[in-house]
This record gives C-alpha cells, structure tokens and sequence, in this order.
C-alpha cells in the first residue's frame, strides 16, 4: 500500500469563531483507493504558500513511497535542504500528512490509530477548554472581566469539566518578552480569585500565556498568581529560549507547561533536560506529527512530565491528539474546543462526554470528515490563522488582548 495523491482543503468557520481564523485540511489517497485526513496548525505562511510547502513535501518525500514507513518520511523531511533541525514550516506540512498516513493505516486495519502504537491506556481522555463567552456576555469586556470568567468556568464545571483556562494577562506581541504592566498583574490575580471561588475545588485552574514575558516579569507574575494553586503557568516567554524557561520554573511555585509553538522532540528535549517544564503541549499538526509525538511522551516519561496535546485549530488535529492520548501512560489531559462547525466538519463523530472524551474505537482517526461542507467554507480573508499585535504592551490605560484570532463582534 503506498502513497498515491494529495488534495488540500483550507475551511474557515463560517462567520469566524474559535480555532483560529482557517483550517488547512489534507487529503491523501493510497493507491488502494482508502483516504486519510490530516491537519496543518503551522501557518507562517500564508494559505496559497503553505498549500505549495505541503505540495512539494508530499511529492518530494512521501509520494510513492509504502504508508507504513512514517520514520522514513519523517527523517527526509527533518534532513531535506541539508537542515536536520526543526521547521515550523516543512514539520508543519509534514505533521499534516503523518497524520493523514496513520488514518490510512488504521482504516486498512480496521483498527483505531492508539491500536498501532502499543493499545490503549486511557479509556476516558480528560479534556480542558478555555474560558469562552456566555451567550449573555459581552465582547471585547468578557476578556478582562473576572465576574464573567468565574461565570464561564462554573458553565464550564457544570457540564463537567475538570480543568478550565484563562489568559487576562496583556497582549502577545511581535517585540518578545516584555514586563506586564501592573494593571495586567493586578487582572490576572482578580481572574485566578474569581474562578478559583466559582469552581472551588471542583477544577484545576489553567493559567494560559503565550511567550508575552521576559523572564524577570513570568517571575513577578508568575509569583503573583501562586496563592490560587494552577495547575500550570503556560508557554511564560519565548519559545524561542528554550534554556530560559528553567530559570521560570526554578523561580515560580507553579508548574510550567509549553509546547504549542514547538516542533519535534529536539526542542522538547532541551526543556526536559533543563527540568523548564513540567507538562508538554504539543500541537500535532506542528510538532512532527503522531509518531514523533509518541517518542516525545516515552522520552517525557524518563523525566516524570506529563503530556496535555494542545488545540488551536480544527477537529482533524483533535482527533491525531486524542489518539495519541489513549496510548500513552502520561497523559495528563486534552485540550478541546467545541463549536458547532467543529462537530459538524466531523459529523459529530467524537464528542466531550462529562468532561472527558471516550477514546475513539472507529478505525484510523475515529472521524468521519464533512467534505462537501469543508469546501462549502473556504477562507478568504486576507489574515493568518494567529496573529500577534504589534504595538507594545500598554502601561498606562491597560490592555484589552482579544486572541489571534479574535471573532467578529456582534
């Protein structure tokens, strides 16, 4: 069984909404006629530039060649241009199709994906979400409101969840790692107040940043927001300086987790060895893909680091994490996100139960992708799937950050 044809679809969720701005979805087809999807998180590029990596990818390494051989593939990608070292880029492209190679193998199988790589261990995945508005809250006010959070995570808590995120703390910006303002650590103490008195003990509070601070300021902030005990002080500087995140998580009383923005197990390693975090966040459609993400978990075990598969993107991506989350023995939870374009792109094939994800049992993925509706909603804007902000950090009239991608207001 080997490698045959390609197809690449990039949806948008109609109207906007959560996940990002697009999807980059691939298609790949054996020459036995069974399909795989896959999903692409990096986009440093725009759509019509990330299509032609994905393109050249798949013809350079991977066309021809027999659908089991994913280290092969894996290693020509990793070393094509005389590289050997991390791409968002080409890993980005390449974790698309990886993904789509292990829903081609499962379904040959009939088996699911977690069957391939040593069975189950997790029957129920515990899920997280961030903290999105009710119908009744308002935006942009919901993002520095800590009333409307603590309500938003007790919704949350009530059907089940265990775990609730929230980022009040300034905006990501393209000028690397700033101090906060006070203003934006005075909010993120009122946020942690506010949700750790709505959900008690009943979740884990999840304090989300995205590599906004220097060292020096995750320090203060991070020291600020220890009395309501999160669970984990996320991504507190650069991804970018790998060496520095130990010296974060030496200072602070939190653990540190980080990952999204990371890809393969090369980057990975420098923070186990460093003990500069506790928890790892892989986004499969950037990190390498299912497989390189099963040796993460593995070397992660000799470390005692936990693994929590992050979600900024479509259901492709949660299905490859969910996989991946059955088989291994440290996981610590998933991220989801649901919306009604997410579940029905995968015509409500897997679903958050109570809090947690039943491990899928259908073969391959476990999905059954929505293609007509897919193509139905193709992007067209003009922005990337994330965006960062470029002015600076606000000192003085404070900071209203909406996201990435932050959805049209009403």
């Amino acid at each position: 069984m080997k490698l045959a044809d390609l197809d690449i679809i990039t949806t948008a969720p109609p109207g906007g909404g959560w996940g990002g701005r697009y999807w980059t979805l691939v298609k790949v087809t054996a020459d036995n006629g069974i399909t795989g999807w896959g999903e692409c998180y990096a986009s440093t590029v725009g759509p019509a530039a990330m299509e032609a990596v994905i393109r050249d990818v798949f013809e350079r390494h991977m066309a021809g060649e027999r659908v089991e051989n994913v280290e092969l593939m894996f290693r020509r990608a990793y070393s094509a241009g005389f590289t050997q070292r991390p791409d968002p880029t080409v890993m980005g492209a390449f974790s698309a199709l990886e993904i789509a190679c292990w829903d081609i193998l499962g379904k040959h199988r009939e088996r699911p994906v977690w069957a391939l790589m040593g069975g189950l261990m997790n029957e129920r995945i515990r899920a997280y979400s961030y903290l999105y508005p009710l119908e009744h809250h308002a935006l942009p006010d919901f993002w520095v409101s800590p009333e409307m959070a603590g309500e938003a995570a007790a919704a949350l808590v009530e059907r089940g969840y265990t775990a609730v995120k929230f980022d009040p703390a300034g905006p990501y910006t393209i000028r690397g790692g700033h101090m906060p303002a006070m203003s934006d650590i005075g909010l993120s103490v009122a946020f942690c107040r506010a949700v750790r008195e709505a959900v008690g003990d009943r979740a884990d509070l999840l304090f989300g940043t995205h590599g906004q601070f220097n060292v020096a300021g995750a320090v203060r902030l991070g020291q600020a927001i220890e009395p309501y005990s999160p669970l984990w002080f996320e991504e507190p500087i650069p991804p970018d300086n790998p060496l520095d995140f130990a010296r974060v998580a030496q200072a602070v009383r939190v653990p540190v987790a980080t990952g999204e923005r990371l890809t393969t197990r090369a980057e990975f390693a420098t923070l186990l060895r460093t003990g500069g975090a506790e928890i790892l966040q892989p986004a499969l459609g950037r990190a390498g893909g299912i497989w390189e993400m099963r040796k993460l978990a593995a070397l992660a075990e000799s470390f005692t680091a936990q693994m929590a598969p992050h979600l900024y993107a479509g259901p492709v991506e949660w299905a490859a994490n969910l996989q991946l989350a059955a088989a291994i023995p440290n996981l610590l939870m998933a991220e989801t996100i649901e919306t009604p374009y997410h579940d029905a792109l995968i015509k409500g094939s897997i679903r958050v139960e109570e809090g947690f994800v039943p491990a899928p049992q259908a073969p391959g993925l476990g999905i059954e992708v929505d293609e007509a509706l897919a193509r139905a909603n193709p992007w067209s804007g003009e922005g990337l799937h994330l965006e960062m902000q470029e002015a600076p950090c606000s000192y003085q009239g404070g900071n209203v950050f909406e996201g990435g991608s932050p959805p049209p207001k009403a």
